[in-house]
């Protein structure tokens, strides 16, 4: 019986993931949102004034037991992400600039790009407006040898495999694409009181003909709040949220609530719909931020039984620095006054 279970959702998995690989690239999920905007949208490039290095790990689902569909496959990976990120103002551009570098891995599909961001930005009322561009850049593996199409399922789970008939799968081996998109998004935010955000991913849906699949439009909506608690100005609560939805076809909901002492370090939670419960907490030291969340797995795959899910870890470093030129001081003065 446990075995069942066990195979039950090695299936479920790779169905998951084959779905994803034939109609759309799924973008990358952080239960840090709130400290990694600048990955879904390009309009944050600058907005602090600081030059700033990110590095963020996130190894998701730790524990899930898969099983492979026959003896001489493997169970692929669970998914597993790494991402950097850099950004900095540029003040004859009137705006900034940012890259961003990630490596995504899941089940037998892995993916490796980059991002080149511009963002325009404005003073307008008590804030400043963004509108920003990006390029983006994906280099997409996958051990086609691997997957198991749904003609090949005999519903038997002791011998799952009856024939492999699947016209996408027949004589394929790994194979890689490399594909290139655009992104633009929006950003408007009130230094230490409030921000709002909204972008678009991959506007061109570039397709891969080679891998059969395209890259969905991923649209992200965002928006928090820093309120100082009036009794205790040394507390502050940081609420924050981010929807975003593929084509307006699925969509994913989670929110957070941070509460921050004396901006040295934080602690909170945050609740992704239908999908799991994290813990947040870090600290900044000097100009380092170091961040750390644990997701616990609400869904199926974590129902607290062996071979399932025990949780998600998250582990995120940032560093900010200002670079400031001192004004240069005139070599002559001039003077308005003379003797005849």
């Amino acid at each position: 019986m446990k075995n069942n279970i066990t195979k039950s959702i090695s299936f479920l998995l790779i169905a998951v993931i084959f779905s994803c690989v034939s109609h759309a690239q799924i973008e990358p999920q952080f239960s840090q949102y709130m400290f990694n905007r600048l990955s879904y949208n390009p309009a944050y490039a600058g907005s602090t004034g600081s030059i700033c290095a990110s590095l963020l790990y996130r190894n998701q689902w730790m524990g899930l037991k898969l099983d492979a569909p026959t003896p001489d496959q493997t169970a692929g990976k669970t998914p597993t992400d790494y991402m950097f990120a850099f950004d900095m103002p540029v003040k004859f551009l009137h705006g900034g600039i940012g890259i961003t570098a990630f490596s995504d891995q899941i089940g037998y599909n892995s993916t490796v790009g980059a991002a080149l961001s511009y963002a325009f930005r404005i003073y307008w009322g008590p804030g400043n407006m963004a509108a920003a561009i990006e390029g983006n850049f994906s280099n997409t593996s996958l051990d086609f040898t691997q997957l198991v199409g749904s003609s090949d399922f005999s519903g038997d789970y002791d011998n799952p495999i009856s024939s492999a008939n699947d016209p996408l799968l027949n004589g394929d081996k790994q194979s890689s694409d490399f594909l290139v998109d655009f992104s633009t998004g929006l950003y408007y935010q009130v230094p230490g009181t409030y921000y709002l955000g909204v972008s678009i991913k991959n506007i061109l849906a570039a397709k891969s003909e080679t891998l059969h699949y395209q890259n969905a439009r991923v649209f992200y909506f965002t928006g928090g709040y820093e309120w100082v608690i009036p009794t205790n100005p040394s507390f502050k609560l940081k609420p924050s949220a981010l929807i975003k939805t593929a084509d307006f076809s699925t969509a994913q909901a989670e929110a957070s609530c941070l509460v921050d002492y004396r901006n040295a370090f934080w602690m909170g939670g945050a609740y992704r719909f239908q999908d799991g419960v994290s813990i947040l907490g870090g600290l900044n030291w000097n100009k380092l931020k170091v961040g750390m969340s644990y997701d616990i797995t609400t869904s199926k795959l974590g129902s607290y039984k062996v071979g399932r899910s025990i949780g998600t870890v998250e582990l995120y470093l940032r560093y900010c620095f200002k670079v400031v030129i001192p004004p240069k001081l005139p070599s002559s003065y001039r003077n308005t006054r003379y003797i005849d």
